[in-house]
């Protein structure tokens, strides 16, 4: 048996019928021109010929002295044709009707006897594309990883037919370290061990005392942070990133203080249309990657987690960019002086009162530790192709949970900045509406600077 980090036991132990801990995406493939009516299937059952699975997805959680998810058992015979499925939307086939589907998908927990992922090939569009659906578990994966992985199925040709699936990607050559190399690398973990103690400890006194990070439980309560039901609501959208890089380049701000901006703008908006606008601002808490490029590894979490202020109280939206700008490089100093393991372990430090928000009678008696989430996930930055299939939008998306009934999560696919919006059915009203308050905000800042 194979012993779960903490992080990832986490999403196992929180999961419930009201919080599904996956996290999925929806891609869509416009077919190439040589394509017959029957691609879509054909595409289906030439992935169920690919029978070789990785351990990764032969992972179901274990029991152990009759304690459940403690660790991680193999799946000695995996049902591909249960993990891999094909769907066909009714007519007319339009894009609402496929993200039903997502919303329905992306709320039904997964099978724990079974290896904790699935994927769904969905035809039947009314302009000719197919989608991709697919969904892991958070305790087997996280986004970066997630995306990264799918991203290996894509080619870069789109001349190019073979046929790669995630759970046999083939396996991605690396010299191996010689000993004195390895040694070193131990003997380097060690010294970052002994020094964990004091470097963290200056980082929460740079944090607490200097005020240098948005600090847990500073949030007010928003409609936002209520107790959530099962039922999920998807809302896509996709912009042109030569807008946001316009933003950008004008503000000499980040491309992800931009994004911050879009979102701040729009919960504000949105918020304001139903009278519930907060006085303080909102926080959101923004997921940042740990792992490097040459990072293979595609189970477990590494992230770490800044707490943003999303200036939700300014009325300018320049304004409001510089104070999320001022926010971000802040937290960004404080993890500069931490190893990985440390910047992980003050993510966890800062961060580890929210477990008594997944205990539902207290989400109601206790301050937010902060409003909502809002990832940016790093995508493929040029067109990308599925068996001479082009990737037209790849939309991410993630976990609601109690007191905390919406999350943003976009990547980039391309030219685009492809957003995904989930929320809690019954707790997120018109959530759609968020989409055009994205807009609004996006040309709010063109047309201010």
């Amino acid at each position: 048996m194979e012993f779960l980090a903490p992080i990832d036991a986490i999403f196992l132990l929180a999961e419930s019928r009201e919080h599904p801990m996956h996290v999925g995406g929806l891609q869509l493939f416009e077919a190439p021109e040589d394509a017959g009516p029957d691609f879509a299937r054909s595409i289906y059952e030439r992935v169920l010929t690919e029978h070789e699975i990785s351990p990764t997805f032969r992972k179901r959680p274990a029991t152990w002295l009759g304690a459940p998810q403690l660790g991680w058992s193999e799946d000695p015979h995996v049902e591909l044709d249960y993990h891999v499925r094909r769907s066909a939307l009714p007519s007319p086939g339009t894009f609402d009707q496929l993200l039903d589907l997502a919303s329905r998908l992306h709320g039904q927990l997964l099978d724990r006897h079974r290896p904790l992922w699935e994927i769904r090939v969905v035809e039947g569009l009314n302009d000719g594309r197919f989608a991709l659906y697919t969904k892991m578990h958070h305790a087997l994966i996280d986004g970066v990883a997630a995306q990264r992985l799918m991203q290996r199925t894509l080619t870069s040709d789109p001349a190019d037919r073979e046929i790669r699936v995630p759970w046999n990607l083939p396996r991605r050559h690396r010299d191996p370290k010689p000993e004195n190399s390895r040694l070193g690398d131990g003997a380097r973990n060690l010294m970052s061990a002994a020094s964990f103690g004091p470097k963290l400890a200056r980082a929460a006194r740079s944090a607490l005392l200097e005020q240098q990070l948005t600090l847990p439980f500073e949030a007010p309560r928003t409609m936002l942070n209520v107790p959530i039901g099962g039922a999920r609501t998807v809302a896509v959208r996709s912009w042109p990133l030569e807008r946001i890089k316009q933003v950008k380049k004008a503000t000499g701000k980040t491309i992800n203080d931009v994004v911050l901006a879009m979102s701040s703008g729009a919960l504000r908006s949105y918020l304001l249309e139903r009278d519930a606008l907060p006085d303080n601002p909102l926080i959101a808490m923004v997921p940042m990657n740990l792992r490097g490029e040459d990072d293979t590894e595609v189970s477990g979490n590494k992230v770490c987690a800044a707490l943003c202020n999303l200036g939700t109280d300014v009325v300018d939206p320049v304004a409001r960019l510089a104070v999320i700008s001022e926010s971000m490089h802040d937290a960004k100093n404080v993890y500069k002086q931490l190893s990985s393991t440390q910047a992980m372990a003050l993510s966890a430090l800062t961060l580890s009162p929210i477990a008594m928000s997944l205990l539902p009678a207290l989400v109601q008696r206790t301050a937010p530790p902060f409003n909502i989430v809002i990832s940016n996930v790093p995508g493929a930055r040029e067109p990308m192709y599925f068996n001479g299939a082009r990737l037209d939008a790849s939309y991410p998306m993630s976990i609601p949970f109690d007191g905390q009934a919406m999350n943003i999560t976009l990547t980039t696919t391309a030219e685009n900045l492809d957003f995904g919006l989930v929320g809690c059915r019954r707790s997120v009203p018109d959530m759609h509406r968020i989409l055009d308050h994205l807009e609004n905000a996006l040309a709010e800042l063109e047309d201010a600077i």
